[in-house]
C-alpha cells in the first residue's frame, strides 16, 4: 500500500488519460491540476517542462515522477495520472510510461521537497503496488491504494 497522505486528494487522481507524447501528459497535467494551485496552466507547463530540460523525471518501470518547484504556491502537492497508453518519457530503462506522479513544490522548501520526491519514489517501487494501480477500476480505488483508508477498529 502506498502512503501519499498529506500529498494527494481523491479530486487530484485521473485514470484513463488520452496523451500521445512527454508534451501532452505534461500539458494534461497543467491543464488538470493548475486550478487547483490558483494558477494559470501556462506557468505551471513551463515549470514542468523546465525541470524535464534538465533531465527525464521517467525513473523506470513505466514511471514518471515529473515535478517542480513554483513560487506562486505555499505547499507541496501531488498528483496522479494513469494513462491509456503508455507514452516514451525517455525514461531510464527505455520502458514507456503509464503511472505518473506530479509532484509540486513552494520554490522556497528546501529539503521538505526532496523528502517528499523520496517518499513519491519510494512509495512506487512497490511492483505489486503498481499492477494494482494499473488495475484499479476508479479514480476512488487508486486514490485508496495510494492513500489507504485509516484502518476502522472493529467492534
Amino acid at each position: 500500500m502506498g502512503d501519499l497522505a498529506g500529498l494527494l486528494t481523491p479530486d487530484r487522481v485521473r485514470i484513463g488519460v488520452d496523451a500521445r507524447s512527454k508534451r501532452q501528459v505534461l500539458q494534461r497535467l497543467a491543464d488538470d491540476f493548475a486550478g487547483d494551485l490558483g494558477l494559470p496552466a501556462a506557468d505551471l507547463l513551463r515549470a514542468l517542462l523546465e525541470r524535464e530540460k534538465l533531465g527525464t523525471t521517467g525513473i523506470g518501470e513505466g514511471l514518471a515522477i515529473p515535478h517542480a518547484k513554483l513560487a506562486e504556491i505555499d505547499r507541496v502537492a501531488g498528483f496522479f495520472m494513469r494513462l491509456d497508453e503508455p507514452v516514451d518519457f525517455d525514461a531510464l530503462d527505455e520502458r514507456a510510461v503509464d503511472l505518473v506522479f506530479c509532484l509540486l513544490a513552494p520554490a522556497d522548501l528546501g529539503a521538505e521537497h526532496l523528502k517528499a520526491l523520496a517518499r513519491v519514489a519510494r512509495t512506487f517501487r512497490d511492483a505489486d503496488l503498481c499492477a494494482r494501480l494499473r488495475a484499479a477500476p476508479t479514480p476512488a480505488a487508486v486514490f485508496d491504494l495510494l492513500v489507504p483508508p485509516a484502518a476502522s477498529s472493529a467492534a
